[in-house]
């Protein structure tokens, strides 16, 4: 894969970025009392954020690895 290095460092920012900014606000949806009805029961607030969450970690994790390899050569 050949990207220009500024073009690669970016990428790997993004994804580095992504990875440490959603686990923090994953364990506050965890704890949010919106999460769960009065069962126990995940709810769809949680339901919709960890799959936003989870998505959005994935394709930060691809974008760092895609960066790595073009700034690997």
């Amino acid at each position: 894969m050949s990207l220009p290095t500024p073009l690669a460092l970016v990428l790997i920012l993004a994804g580095v970025w992504t990875l440490i900014v959603w686990p923090p606000f994953l364990r506050r949806i965890f704890k949010d009392p919106r999460a769960r009805d009065e069962k126990g029961a995940p709810t769809r607030f949680l339901t919709v954020h960890l799959m936003l969450i989870s998505t959005s970690m994935i394709l930060g994790l691809a974008t760092a690895i895609i960066g790595v390899r073009a700034l690997a050569g």
